[in-house]
Protein backbone atom coordinates (compact mmCIF):
# COMPACT_ATOMS: atom_id res chain seq x y z
CA UNK A 1 0.00 0.00 0.00
CA UNK A 2 1.25 3.25 -1.09
CA UNK A 3 0.45 7.02 0.11
CA UNK A 4 1.41 10.46 -1.20
CA UNK A 5 1.84 11.88 2.36
CA UNK A 6 5.09 14.70 1.74
CA UNK A 7 6.53 17.18 4.15
CA UNK A 8 6.75 20.63 2.82
CA UNK A 9 10.64 21.47 2.17
CA UNK A 10 11.94 24.60 4.58
CA UNK A 11 12.13 27.77 2.36
CA UNK A 12 14.63 29.07 4.83
CA UNK A 13 17.61 27.45 3.57
CA UNK A 14 18.95 26.24 0.19
CA UNK A 15 19.08 22.33 0.51
CA UNK A 16 16.17 20.02 1.28
CA UNK A 17 15.35 20.63 5.31
CA UNK A 18 11.70 19.34 6.11
CA UNK A 19 9.48 22.28 7.53
CA UNK A 20 8.56 21.29 10.94
CA UNK A 21 4.61 21.35 11.67
CA UNK A 22 5.58 23.00 15.27
CA UNK A 23 8.60 24.16 16.94
CA UNK A 24 11.09 21.48 18.70
CA UNK A 25 10.65 22.03 22.20
CA UNK A 26 7.10 24.07 22.61
CA UNK A 27 4.53 21.64 24.13
CA UNK A 28 2.35 19.46 22.95
CA UNK A 29 -1.12 21.33 23.88
CA UNK A 30 -3.31 20.13 25.28
CA UNK A 31 -1.65 17.31 26.70
CA UNK A 32 -1.89 13.58 25.93
CA UNK A 33 -2.93 12.67 29.52
CA UNK A 34 -5.27 16.44 30.18
CA UNK A 35 -2.21 17.31 32.65
CA UNK A 36 -1.34 21.17 32.93
CA UNK A 37 1.52 22.23 31.07
CA UNK A 38 4.07 23.66 33.85
CA UNK A 39 4.94 27.26 33.37
CA UNK A 40 8.56 26.51 32.17
CA UNK A 41 6.97 24.61 28.85
CA UNK A 42 4.20 27.55 28.37
CA UNK A 43 4.87 29.91 25.28
CA UNK A 44 6.75 33.15 26.24
CA UNK A 45 6.08 36.65 24.45
CA UNK A 46 9.47 38.58 23.83
CA UNK A 47 8.30 42.00 22.19
CA UNK A 48 7.41 40.31 18.50
CA UNK A 49 8.50 37.10 19.08
CA UNK A 50 7.00 33.91 20.89
CA UNK A 51 8.85 31.43 22.49
CA UNK A 52 8.09 27.99 22.57
CA UNK A 53 9.22 27.53 26.23
CA UNK A 54 11.17 29.04 29.04
CA UNK A 55 14.83 27.21 28.59
CA UNK A 56 17.13 29.56 26.64
CA UNK A 57 20.78 28.73 25.72
CA UNK A 58 22.93 30.75 27.35
CA UNK A 59 25.69 32.66 24.65
CA UNK A 60 29.13 31.09 25.46
CA UNK A 61 32.08 31.50 24.04
CA UNK A 62 33.41 28.14 21.54
CA UNK A 63 36.77 30.05 20.82
CA UNK A 64 36.73 28.55 17.20
CA UNK A 65 36.50 31.63 15.04
CA UNK A 66 38.93 31.48 11.77
CA UNK A 67 42.02 34.19 11.80
CA UNK A 68 39.20 36.92 10.15
CA UNK A 69 37.07 36.37 13.40
CA UNK A 70 34.93 34.55 11.19
CA UNK A 71 32.26 31.42 12.00
CA UNK A 72 33.61 28.47 10.84
CA UNK A 73 31.39 24.39 9.94
CA UNK A 74 31.97 23.92 13.91
CA UNK A 75 29.55 26.98 14.60
CA UNK A 76 27.16 25.45 12.15
CA UNK A 77 27.55 22.20 13.84
CA UNK A 78 27.68 23.81 17.32
CA UNK A 79 24.97 25.77 17.33
CA UNK A 80 22.53 23.44 15.41
CA UNK A 81 22.71 20.45 16.90
CA UNK A 82 21.15 22.57 19.47
CA UNK A 83 18.48 24.37 17.44
CA UNK A 84 17.51 20.56 16.84
CA UNK A 85 16.52 20.18 20.50
CA UNK A 86 14.35 22.95 21.02
CA UNK A 87 15.55 25.61 23.58
CA UNK A 88 13.29 28.37 23.82
CA UNK A 89 15.71 31.17 22.61
CA UNK A 90 19.41 30.35 21.62
CA UNK A 91 21.70 33.25 22.40
CA UNK A 92 24.96 32.89 20.13
CA UNK A 93 28.41 33.80 22.01
CA UNK A 94 30.05 37.23 22.53
CA UNK A 95 30.78 38.62 18.85
CA UNK A 96 32.84 41.64 18.86
CA UNK A 97 31.36 45.20 17.11
CA UNK A 98 34.86 46.58 16.91
CA UNK A 99 38.60 45.38 15.63
CA UNK A 100 40.24 45.52 19.47
CA UNK A 101 36.97 44.41 20.98
CA UNK A 102 37.52 40.36 20.77
CA UNK A 103 38.38 38.55 23.63
CA UNK A 104 40.63 36.42 22.36
CA UNK A 105 41.92 35.99 18.57
CA UNK A 106 39.44 32.82 18.28
CA UNK A 107 36.60 35.49 19.05
CA UNK A 108 33.58 36.21 17.02
CA UNK A 109 33.24 39.52 15.19
CA UNK A 110 30.94 41.39 13.50
CA UNK A 111 32.13 44.84 12.46
CA UNK A 112 32.48 43.77 8.86
CA UNK A 113 29.67 42.54 6.62
CA UNK A 114 31.56 39.18 5.65
CA UNK A 115 31.88 38.63 9.09
CA UNK A 116 27.81 38.78 9.29
CA UNK A 117 27.21 36.77 6.33
CA UNK A 118 29.67 33.65 7.63
CA UNK A 119 26.90 33.79 10.46
CA UNK A 120 23.37 33.62 8.41
CA UNK A 121 24.14 30.49 7.66
CA UNK A 122 23.60 29.53 11.52
CA UNK A 123 20.51 32.00 11.60
CA UNK A 124 18.88 30.01 8.21
CA UNK A 125 18.89 26.66 9.40
CA UNK A 126 17.89 27.97 13.03
CA UNK A 127 14.48 29.35 11.37
CA UNK A 128 14.49 26.30 8.75
CA UNK A 129 13.47 24.46 12.89
CA UNK A 130 11.07 27.16 13.70
CA UNK A 131 13.85 27.89 16.19
CA UNK A 132 14.54 31.65 17.61
CA UNK A 133 18.29 33.38 17.77
CA UNK A 134 19.84 35.99 19.02
CA UNK A 135 23.13 37.36 18.87
CA UNK A 136 25.69 39.11 22.36
CA UNK A 137 27.18 41.85 20.60
CA UNK A 138 30.14 43.35 23.03
CA UNK A 139 33.43 44.81 23.78
CA UNK A 140 36.13 43.22 25.84
CA UNK A 141 37.94 46.74 26.81
CA UNK A 142 40.81 45.46 29.07
CA UNK A 143 40.03 41.85 28.78
CA UNK A 144 40.36 41.80 24.94
CA UNK A 145 43.31 40.21 23.29
CA UNK A 146 43.12 36.99 25.75
CA UNK A 147 44.07 33.52 25.34
CA UNK A 148 41.05 31.36 24.18
CA UNK A 149 40.08 29.69 27.83
CA UNK A 150 40.71 26.49 27.06
CA UNK A 151 44.06 27.52 27.20
CA UNK A 152 44.90 29.94 30.15
CA UNK A 153 42.06 31.40 32.04
CA UNK A 154 43.55 34.49 32.51
CA UNK A 155 46.13 35.08 30.37
CA UNK A 156 47.24 37.70 27.32
CA UNK A 157 47.76 36.79 24.02
CA UNK A 158 50.10 38.67 22.46
CA UNK A 159 51.40 39.66 18.32
CA UNK A 160 52.92 36.25 17.89
CA UNK A 161 49.26 34.57 18.19
CA UNK A 162 46.86 37.01 16.73
CA UNK A 163 46.65 39.67 19.88
CA UNK A 164 46.63 43.16 20.16
CA UNK A 165 47.85 43.97 23.32
CA UNK A 166 49.38 47.39 22.08
CA UNK A 167 45.48 48.44 21.75
CA UNK A 168 43.65 46.82 25.17
CA UNK A 169 41.32 50.00 25.60
CA UNK A 170 39.11 50.44 28.65
CA UNK A 171 37.58 53.66 30.47
CA UNK A 172 40.26 54.44 32.71
CA UNK A 173 43.98 52.75 32.57
CA UNK A 174 43.61 50.29 35.36
CA UNK A 175 44.36 46.60 35.34
CA UNK A 176 42.34 44.11 36.29
CA UNK A 177 44.15 42.25 38.56
CA UNK A 178 46.69 44.27 40.42
CA UNK A 179 50.06 42.44 39.58
CA UNK A 180 48.15 40.08 37.27
CA UNK A 181 48.60 38.30 33.88
CA UNK A 182 45.80 41.02 32.12
CA UNK A 183 47.77 44.27 30.64
CA UNK A 184 47.00 48.13 32.11
CA UNK A 185 45.10 48.96 29.19
CA UNK A 186 45.07 52.28 27.90
CA UNK A 187 42.13 54.98 28.65
CA UNK A 188 39.95 55.37 26.08
CA UNK A 189 39.86 59.33 24.10
CA UNK A 190 36.18 60.59 24.37
CA UNK A 191 36.08 60.34 20.69
CA UNK A 192 36.68 56.69 20.70
CA UNK A 193 34.03 56.05 23.51
CA UNK A 194 31.83 57.82 21.00
CA UNK A 195 33.33 56.00 17.92
CA UNK A 196 32.77 52.00 20.30
CA UNK A 197 28.93 53.56 20.51
CA UNK A 198 28.61 53.81 17.17
CA UNK A 199 29.81 50.47 16.16
CA UNK A 200 27.65 48.88 18.30
CA UNK A 201 24.67 50.16 16.27
CA UNK A 202 26.13 49.11 13.47
CA UNK A 203 27.05 45.67 14.44
CA UNK A 204 23.25 45.17 15.23
CA UNK A 205 21.94 46.28 11.93
CA UNK A 206 24.52 43.73 9.84
CA UNK A 207 23.22 41.37 12.88
CA UNK A 208 19.52 41.91 11.80
CA UNK A 209 19.86 43.05 8.19
CA UNK A 210 22.52 40.71 6.54
CA UNK A 211 22.70 37.47 9.66
CA UNK A 212 18.93 37.67 9.68
CA UNK A 213 19.14 37.44 13.74
CA UNK A 214 15.79 37.71 15.85
CA UNK A 215 17.25 39.56 18.79
CA UNK A 216 20.00 41.33 20.11
CA UNK A 217 21.70 41.02 23.16
CA UNK A 218 24.48 43.68 24.84
CA UNK A 219 26.97 42.56 26.86
CA UNK A 220 26.83 44.37 29.86
CA UNK A 221 28.27 42.15 32.03
CA UNK A 222 31.78 40.68 33.47
CA UNK A 223 34.27 42.84 33.30
CA UNK A 224 34.20 43.73 29.23
CA UNK A 225 33.63 47.34 28.22
CA UNK A 226 29.76 48.11 29.24
CA UNK A 227 30.51 46.58 32.54
CA UNK A 228 33.85 48.90 32.84
CA UNK A 229 31.78 52.38 32.34
CA UNK A 230 29.52 51.11 34.58
CA UNK A 231 31.36 50.56 37.93
CA UNK A 232 33.08 53.30 39.90
CA UNK A 233 35.88 50.32 40.79
CA UNK A 234 36.56 50.28 36.54
CA UNK A 235 35.90 53.74 35.62
CA UNK A 236 37.61 57.52 37.23
CA UNK A 237 36.94 59.54 34.10
CA UNK A 238 36.52 62.73 34.96
CA UNK A 239 34.57 63.77 31.55
CA UNK A 240 30.86 63.14 31.19
CA UNK A 241 31.17 59.54 30.74
CA UNK A 242 32.71 59.13 34.20
CA UNK A 243 31.93 60.26 38.26
CA UNK A 244 28.76 60.47 38.88
CA UNK A 245 25.98 57.28 38.51
CA UNK A 246 24.30 59.11 35.47
CA UNK A 247 27.66 59.83 34.10
CA UNK A 248 28.44 56.33 34.02
CA UNK A 249 25.50 54.86 32.54
CA UNK A 250 25.70 57.26 29.80
CA UNK A 251 28.00 54.95 27.58
CA UNK A 252 25.26 52.23 27.57
CA UNK A 253 22.20 54.72 27.35
CA UNK A 254 24.06 56.09 24.26
CA UNK A 255 24.53 52.09 22.91
CA UNK A 256 20.92 51.24 23.60
CA UNK A 257 19.87 54.78 21.57
CA UNK A 258 22.39 53.89 18.51
CA UNK A 259 21.47 50.49 18.34
CA UNK A 260 17.54 51.10 18.04
CA UNK A 261 18.26 53.51 15.87
CA UNK A 262 19.52 51.25 13.63
CA UNK A 263 17.40 47.93 14.16
CA UNK A 264 14.26 49.67 14.65
CA UNK A 265 11.89 49.23 17.40
CA UNK A 266 10.49 45.38 16.40
CA UNK A 267 13.61 43.90 17.47
CA UNK A 268 13.53 42.69 20.71
CA UNK A 269 16.91 44.05 22.85
CA UNK A 270 17.94 42.30 25.62
CA UNK A 271 21.43 43.00 28.39
CA UNK A 272 22.90 41.45 29.76
CA UNK A 273 24.18 42.67 33.51
CA UNK A 274 26.59 41.85 36.36
CA UNK A 275 23.86 42.90 38.81
CA UNK A 276 26.13 42.90 41.71
CA UNK A 277 30.40 42.52 41.79
CA UNK A 278 29.74 40.55 44.91
CA UNK A 279 32.31 43.19 46.56
CA UNK A 280 29.83 45.14 48.94
CA UNK A 281 32.17 46.04 51.14
CA UNK A 282 34.08 48.09 48.20
CA UNK A 283 32.56 51.75 48.36
CA UNK A 284 33.24 51.91 44.26
CA UNK A 285 31.77 48.38 43.62
CA UNK A 286 28.96 47.96 41.77
CA UNK A 287 25.85 47.07 43.78
CA UNK A 288 21.90 45.13 43.41
CA UNK A 289 20.76 48.65 44.67
CA UNK A 290 23.04 50.01 41.21
CA UNK A 291 21.41 47.81 39.25
CA UNK A 292 17.88 48.20 40.36
CA UNK A 293 18.13 51.64 39.26
CA UNK A 294 19.71 51.28 36.36
CA UNK A 295 17.18 47.90 35.38
CA UNK A 296 14.18 50.94 35.58
CA UNK A 297 16.34 53.05 33.39
CA UNK A 298 17.04 50.82 30.58
CA UNK A 299 13.65 49.47 30.24
CA UNK A 300 12.38 52.92 30.12
CA UNK A 301 14.96 52.57 27.03
CA UNK A 302 13.35 50.34 25.64
CA UNK A 303 15.37 47.18 26.55
CA UNK A 304 13.27 44.16 26.32
CA UNK A 305 14.75 41.38 28.46
CA UNK A 306 17.32 41.76 31.19
CA UNK A 307 19.94 38.58 31.61
CA UNK A 308 21.03 38.53 35.15
CA UNK A 309 24.53 37.34 36.12
CA UNK A 310 27.16 38.54 38.09
CA UNK A 311 30.78 39.05 38.92
CA UNK A 312 33.34 39.67 36.33
CA UNK A 313 34.94 43.38 37.27
CA UNK A 314 36.30 43.16 40.79
CA UNK A 315 39.12 41.13 41.46
CA UNK A 316 38.73 40.83 44.87
CA UNK A 317 34.98 39.51 44.34
CA UNK A 318 33.67 36.76 46.47
CA UNK A 319 33.19 33.69 45.15
CA UNK A 320 29.44 32.22 44.29
CA UNK A 321 27.41 29.07 45.07
CA UNK A 322 26.36 26.49 43.00
CA UNK A 323 23.03 25.96 42.58
CA UNK A 324 21.04 29.04 41.09
CA UNK A 325 23.80 31.26 41.87
CA UNK A 326 21.79 34.56 40.38
CA UNK A 327 18.43 33.56 41.54
CA UNK A 328 17.85 36.27 43.43
CA UNK A 329 19.40 38.96 42.01
CA UNK A 330 17.24 38.10 39.30
CA UNK A 331 13.99 38.14 41.34
CA UNK A 332 14.90 41.25 42.77
CA UNK A 333 15.18 42.79 39.06
CA UNK A 334 12.16 41.15 38.23
CA UNK A 335 10.22 42.96 41.24
CA UNK A 336 11.94 46.30 40.29
CA UNK A 337 10.96 46.00 36.45
CA UNK A 338 7.16 43.83 37.30
CA UNK A 339 5.53 42.79 33.32
CA UNK A 340 7.27 45.91 31.62
CA UNK A 341 10.51 43.55 30.46
CA UNK A 342 11.65 39.85 30.42
CA UNK A 343 13.95 38.91 33.53
CA UNK A 344 16.25 35.64 32.59
CA UNK A 345 18.50 34.58 35.24
CA UNK A 346 21.73 32.32 34.76
CA UNK A 347 23.73 30.25 36.32
CA UNK A 348 23.75 26.70 38.07
CA UNK A 349 20.05 25.99 37.53
CA UNK A 350 20.79 23.07 35.24
CA UNK A 351 21.63 21.87 38.87
CA UNK A 352 18.01 21.19 40.47
CA UNK A 353 15.24 21.09 37.76
CA UNK A 354 12.64 20.97 40.29
CA UNK A 355 14.07 24.40 42.35
CA UNK A 356 14.32 25.93 38.85
CA UNK A 357 11.21 24.94 37.55
CA UNK A 358 9.35 26.46 40.75
CA UNK A 359 10.92 29.41 40.69
CA UNK A 360 9.68 30.27 37.08
CA UNK A 361 6.00 28.86 38.28
CA UNK A 362 6.50 31.73 41.58
CA UNK A 363 7.64 34.71 38.88
CA UNK A 364 10.94 34.75 40.45
CA UNK A 365 12.18 35.46 37.08
CA UNK A 366 10.94 34.16 33.75
CA UNK A 367 13.52 32.15 31.49
CA UNK A 368 16.39 29.88 32.57
CA UNK A 369 19.47 30.37 30.66
CA UNK A 370 21.41 27.33 31.04
CA UNK A 371 25.42 27.27 29.68
CA UNK A 372 27.58 24.47 30.17
CA UNK A 373 24.84 21.99 31.17
CA UNK A 374 23.63 22.51 27.52
CA UNK A 375 27.11 21.36 26.36
CA UNK A 376 27.24 18.05 28.27
CA UNK A 377 23.61 17.26 27.11
CA UNK A 378 22.29 19.27 24.13
CA UNK A 379 18.81 17.51 24.82
CA UNK A 380 18.37 19.20 27.95
CA UNK A 381 14.77 20.55 27.11
CA UNK A 382 13.88 16.76 26.11
CA UNK A 383 15.65 15.43 29.17
CA UNK A 384 13.35 17.97 31.44
CA UNK A 385 10.27 17.51 29.36
CA UNK A 386 10.50 13.64 30.35
CA UNK A 387 11.06 14.27 33.76
CA UNK A 388 8.63 16.85 34.51
CA UNK A 389 6.19 14.32 32.17
CA UNK A 390 5.09 16.80 29.53
CA UNK A 391 4.79 15.50 25.73
CA UNK A 392 6.83 18.23 23.62
CA UNK A 393 7.30 18.49 19.76
CA UNK A 394 10.27 17.44 18.74
CA UNK A 395 12.42 17.72 15.33
CA UNK A 396 10.89 15.21 12.22
CA UNK A 397 14.38 13.98 11.56
CA UNK A 398 15.10 12.98 15.89
CA UNK A 399 11.29 12.24 16.71
CA UNK A 400 10.19 10.12 14.43
CA UNK A 401 11.07 6.78 16.80
CA UNK A 402 9.74 7.75 19.72
CA UNK A 403 6.13 9.13 20.96
CA UNK A 404 3.92 8.93 19.20
CA UNK A 405 5.28 7.12 15.73
CA UNK A 406 6.86 4.22 17.96
CA UNK A 407 3.32 3.32 19.48
CA UNK A 408 2.04 3.77 15.52
CA UNK A 409 4.54 0.92 14.90
CA UNK A 410 3.93 -2.10 17.45
CA UNK A 411 0.40 -1.49 16.66
CA UNK A 412 1.25 -2.16 12.92
CA UNK A 413 2.91 -5.18 14.57
CA UNK A 414 -0.07 -6.26 16.42
CA UNK A 415 -2.48 -5.90 13.63
CA UNK A 416 -0.23 -7.68 10.95
CA UNK A 417 2.03 -10.50 12.42
CA UNK A 418 -0.46 -13.17 12.10
CA UNK A 419 -1.17 -12.41 8.63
Amino acid sequence: MSTSITVPDSIAVEYYSPEPPAPAGSAVEPQPDGKPIPRIFQKLKLKNLELPNRIGVSPMCMYSADANFEATPFHQIHYGQLFLRGPGLTIVEATAVSPEGPLSPQDLGIWTDKQAEKLKGIVDFAHAQKQLVAVQIGHGGRKASGLAMYLHLEQIADKSIGGWPENVVAPSAIQYRPNGNYLTPRELTNEEVKRIVKDFGLAAKRAVEISGFDAIELHGAHGYLISEFLSATSNKRTDEYGGSFNNRIRFLLEIIEEVKAQVGESVPLLLRISASENVDEDEDSWKLEDSVKLAKIVVEKGVDMLDISSGGNNYKQSSRGKKAVHAQLSKEIKKAVGDSAIVASVGGLALDIDETTEMIERGDYDIALIGREFLRNPGLVWSWADKLGIRINHALQYGWGFYPNKEQIVELIEKTKNL
